[in-house]
């Protein structure tokens, strides 16, 4: 019996036979002990004749008899008398077999045989390497009991394997180029790196790899190489039955940006640390680098060697009296030599400088102008870097540290990318890893290493159409989920500060690696906190329509028309409809709006609804889509994320999108006529549209305009009694001014919404700027009547001519107004921002509307301080400015008229600015509603009808009419009376004046 580690020879024998023209090899038969003769051949008969054949024989040895069986020479059987003589002519050794304890065999080949293709493709190789069949493929293969088999001699090798040069400079092209003299199959390509496991990373077409055959030739082509494409690369193909490996090393010399030098620059005081550390670090390379410090004085270096990189650390135990830049130099024997600077500032007495500190990090005293560097904590990679500002203040931290876990990650992602790897074996790996390294993200950098990683595979798998299994899409989406609960002022806030679409890559990730699922996985379905999601897989006969429906808060529902479905149906495909949802990720995007939103501010629902159509293999994004967020509000904007807006940024966009209004039994729906990711808008300042505030308005406005009208009708009938004097003149002029101001604005107004909406609107532009006008040149007629009365109050004995009082109030009135709105026209609407969102009025979320809030409130605050004026003249008379009782009858019309300006006119527009920023309460909205609509009313009251000339002469004009005599005895008196006041001009009453 033999040992069961016992080893077995295949030998090759030559056997020159006479006599028998065909002597058919034999298969190996039961194993034979101490190397006794092999399998009997069977002889057949015939004479005169030599023929060489090969003859495969099994022998079995045991540990102590292998060196001298091998020293014999293996013996025949002997010839029966009627056999033809033969003769053993010599033997090759093609097998080696190990019986392991297992039970099982490995066999690997010796030089100069192999195991042909078909069978090492049915076997596993062997686990331990043998020296004797280095860089071969199917050297070893492992059988089970009982199997055997042996090794087949190696034709000559069937191609060669060329580099376009040895040496690679970094940033060029690298070309591999196999020329081969046989048929090849199965041809693939391998990268052996220095840091990385054993394993081959198998090479695909990438972002730098390109793959190029034609008969008798493949080029493998790598742009834009460095140091990370360094290693062994292996081409391995079948050819002749056998599968061949040929390979070449590419050598990439290091750059400045490969070498890490901690610190790169440092500023030290020797008082307290007489000595510093410096290091340079380089990765593993194929070029043997060999690293020097300069100078290196009383200095001592040491190397330290770590599995990615090696490092030579130079102690520097005294220092430098004077500044110093210490040099790493890195040789390599026939390359131009590698220095890297770090320079050494030494803090002079008198520099100023930031103290010491530790609160968190350990900060050394550092000179003024300085940056500081703090290493990295145990299993982060990157630096703390503050700076120390000129005035000697410490500034603030910033940290690049990365855990190296997610680091790794994610730069093989882009590796992965670039064309290093498998896609079907690797991303999902990454997923599985991502979901576990959530638990470690604690710092922005963190954070946006993961998005990063998340990006890089959505990259790969839309580059090479990669498809997930369930497993590893669960994985995604238990991340997005972790991802979205993150703390958004300590982790997204300052991430998008560093790159402000964070959040718009991750969308876009996750919608591309969601919609990537097998065909056999549909239907899926996972419901997280922040992520929902539901696939369903549509049959190719008559599709029916596609409905989905979330329990979100709001709920969320989705319809695709069957109309829409139906010309996907092409040769018995399925249609798979991918829908998803991501709570919280609206309020990490950018606030960027596309081209007819604005610069507004909006509110979203808190929810991105993602929908994706796949059809025989490709992917569709036309489509109408109607949904349903469970908003009645009809001011909504239907939007949806474009990618491509604002430099790659991305933004909101209605483009293709409606709203189909909501009813009493119907939520506002969004119609869109394409698939991506949607979301509503809502204006943060807006209130619902509200039948109630319309009505109101409506009713309040054509009120106001009867008002004015019946104004103008009681001007009409005692305009030459009540403007006997020039103070009444100018004050009714500035009131009817007014009056008729407000009357073409109110009717401006209320005729507006019949006009078309929107910018290319020429009548709807006309109308906002004449509304800004009148209703500017409004309170600007009141801003001059204020002022009048204010120069009659202080001035009581220096007072201008009428013409010349009146030119500045229509200067004022007129011109002041015209200047604002035409301002206003000319900056606003280029940028978009004069007209509100459907409406023929100044846009209320930019800066159109406060041009006319400002000046109604800076007007506001002029008339109070008239009224401030008047209480103080009231309370501290003067004996130049007349008897007591006349000062007190004027400051009582002053007051009177600033009691119309102020409550009626201000206050309504206070509350217009409060509805601004208001956002929760519509109390102020029916109370603004009710006062600006109103304000006719309030004209024709307080401002006409209360005034006491104004009373007094309507009585005459009623009374005239039934008593005739007395009206005219009653104007024979004023008359008189107004001509004997022309010879007292030095002592007009206080009163008359003021009234």
């Amino acid at each position: 019996m033999v040992c069961p580690a016992a080893p077995a020879l295949l030998l090759a024998m030559t056997l020159p036979l006479v006599g028998s023209p065909v002597a058919p090899a034999s298969q190996p038969g039961p194993r034979q002990a101490d190397g006794e003769s092999g399998q009997q051949l069977d002889q057949g008969s015939g004479a005169g004749e030599s023929v060489l054949v090969s003859v495969y024989v099994q022998l079995d040895f045991s540990n102590k008899t292998w060196l001298r069986a091998l020293s014999r020479t293996p013996t025949l059987p002997p010839a029966s008398a009627s056999s033809a003589p033969r003769t053993l002519t010599g033997f090759s050794l093609t097998t080696e077999c190990t019986v392991e304890p297992s039970g099982s065999t490995h066999c690997a080949c010796l030089s100069g045989y192999q195991w042909n293709a078909s069978v090492c493709s049915r076997h596993q190789p062997c686990q331990a390497a043998h020296d004797h069949r280095d860089h071969r493929p199917c050297g070893c293969l492992v059988f089970s009991p009982p199997e055997s088999g042996y090794c087949q001699l190696l034709p000559p090798v069937p191609g060669t394997l060329s580099l376009n040069t040895w040496l690679q400079t970094p940033g060029n092209t690298l070309n591999l180029t196999l020329v081969t003299s046989q048929e090849t199959t199965n041809l693939r390509w391998f990268l052996q790196r220095r840091t990385e496991s054993p394993r081959p990373i198998l090479l695909q077409p990438g972002t730098h790899v390109s793959l190029t055959s034609s008969q008798g030739q493949a080029v493998l082509s790598i742009s834009n190489i460095s140091h990370k494409w360094e290693g062994k690369y292996v081409c391995c193909f079948e050819a002749q039955g056998f599968k061949w490996e040929l390979h070449q090393v590419v050598r990439v010399p290091l750059q400045a940006t490969d070498v890490a030098q901690r610190p790169d620059q440092l500023s030290i005081s020797c008082a307290p640390s007489p000595g510093f550390q410096l290091s340079c670090c380089i990765p593993h390379t194929y070029l043997g680098y060999t690293a020097s410090w300069s100078p290196r004085d009383s200095s001592e270096a040491s190397l330290f060697n770590t599995p990615s990189d090696q490092c030579l650390v130079l102690a520097v135990r005294h220092c430098p009296a004077a500044d110093t830049i210490y040099t790493c130099d890195l040789q390599s024997p026939g390359l131009t030599p590698l220095r890297v600077p770090v320079p050494v500032t030494i803090i002079q007495d008198g520099d100023t400088t930031c103290p010491e500190d530790s609160s968190v990090v350990a900060w050394n005293v550092t000179k003024a102008g300085y940056v500081a560097q703090a290493p990295c904590p145990v299993n982060r990679t990157g630096t703390v870097k503050r700076a120390c500002g000129p005035d000697g203040v410490w500034g603030p931290p910033h940290s690049s540290c990365t855990d190296t876990g997610l680091l790794a990650l994610l730069q093989r992602a882009q590796l992965l990318w670039a064309g290093q790897g498998s896609p079907a074996e690797e991303v999902p790996q990454s997923l599985a890893q991502l979901l576990e390294q959530t638990v470690v993200v604690s710092s922005p950098s963190d954070l946006l290493a993961l998005v990063r990683t998340m990006t890089f595979l959505a990259k790969v798998v839309a580059d090479t159409r990669t498809q997930l299994h369930r497993s590893a899409l669960e994985a995604l989406l238990k991340t997005t989920d972790k991802v979205l609960d993150m703390d958004a002022s300590s982790l997204w806030t300052p991430a998008q500060a560093q790159k402000p679409s964070a959040g718009s890559d991750l969308l876009l990730a996750v919608e591309t690696l969601a919609s990537c699922l097998y065909p056999q996985d549909h239907p899926f379905a996972v419901r997280l906190p922040n992520v929902q999601l539901q696939t369903q897989l549509l049959r190719p006969t008559s599709p029916a329509d596609y409905r989905v429906s979330f329990s979100t808060q709001p709920p969320l529902q989705a319809q695709i028309p069957r109309r829409s479905l139906t010309p996907l149906v092409t040769s018995n495909s399925n249609i798979t409809i991918t829908s998803l949802v991501l709570r919280k990720l609206d309020h990490l995007l950018p606030s960027n709006y596309g081209q007819g939103l604005g610069d507004s501010v909006y509110a979203t629902p808190g929810l991105v609804l993602s929908i994706s159509i796949t059809a025989g293999g490709q992917a569709f994004n036309q489509g109408e889509v109607i949904m349903d967020f469970g908003d009645r509000s009809n001011t909504l904007h239907c939007v949806f994320w474009d990618h491509h807006l604002f430099q790659g940024k991305g933004g909101w966009s209605n483009e293709g999108c409606q709203v189909q209004a909501a009813n009493a039994s119907a939520n506002a729906q969004c119609i869109c006529g394409h698939l991506t990711a949607f979301s509503i808008l809502m204006s943060r300042h807006t209130v619902p549209e509200n039948p109630t505030l319309e009505l109101l308005s409506q009713v309040g406005l054509g009120a106001s305009i009867l008002a004015l009208l019946a104004c103008l009708g009681v001007y009409r009938l005692v305009w030459r009694v009540v403007v006997r004097n020039k103070v009444a003149y100018l004050r009714h002029t500035a009131l009817l001014n007014v009056v008729l101001c407000l009357l073409a604005a109110d009717t401006c107004f209320l005729g507006a919404p019949l006009l078309p909406p929107g910018p290319r609107s020429p009548l709807c532009l006309a109308a906002a700027f004449l509304c800004h006008f009148l209703y500017l040149a409004t309170f600007f007629w009141m801003l001059a009547q204020a002022l009048m009365l204010a120069h009659q109050l202080l001035f009581v004995f220096h007072q201008l001519s009428k013409l010349r009082v009146l030119s500045l109030m229509v200067v004022l009135g007129y011109l002041c107004p015209m200047g604002f709105a035409g301002v206003t026209l000319g900056l606003y609407l280029p940028q978009g921002q004069y007209l509100g969102e459907g409406a023929c009025w100044l846009d209320g979320k930019g800066g159109a509307l406060y041009t006319f809030v400002g000046p109604v409130l800076v007007i506001v605050g002029l008339n109070g301080l008239v009224l401030t004026m008047a209480m103080l003249k009231l309370l501290r008379p003067s004996l130049s400015e007349g008897p007591q009782v006349e000062k007190r009858q004027a400051l009582l019309g002053v007051i009177k008229a600033l009691l119309v300006l102020t409550p009626i006119f201000g206050l309504t527009w206070g509350l217009g600015l409060a509805t601004l920023l208001e956002e929760v309460s519509v109390v102020p909205h029916y109370i603004f509603t009710i006062l600006n609509s109103s304000q006719g009313v309030f004209i024709l009251l307080f401002g006409c009808l209360m005034d006491k000339k104004v009373q007094d002469a309507l009585l005459k004009r009623f009374c005239r009419a039934h008593l005739p005599s007395s009206t005219i005895s009653l104007a024979t008196n004023e008359t008189h009376i107004l001509e004997h006041s022309k010879g007292r001009s030095e002592n007009i009453s206080y009163e008359e004046r003021m009234t």
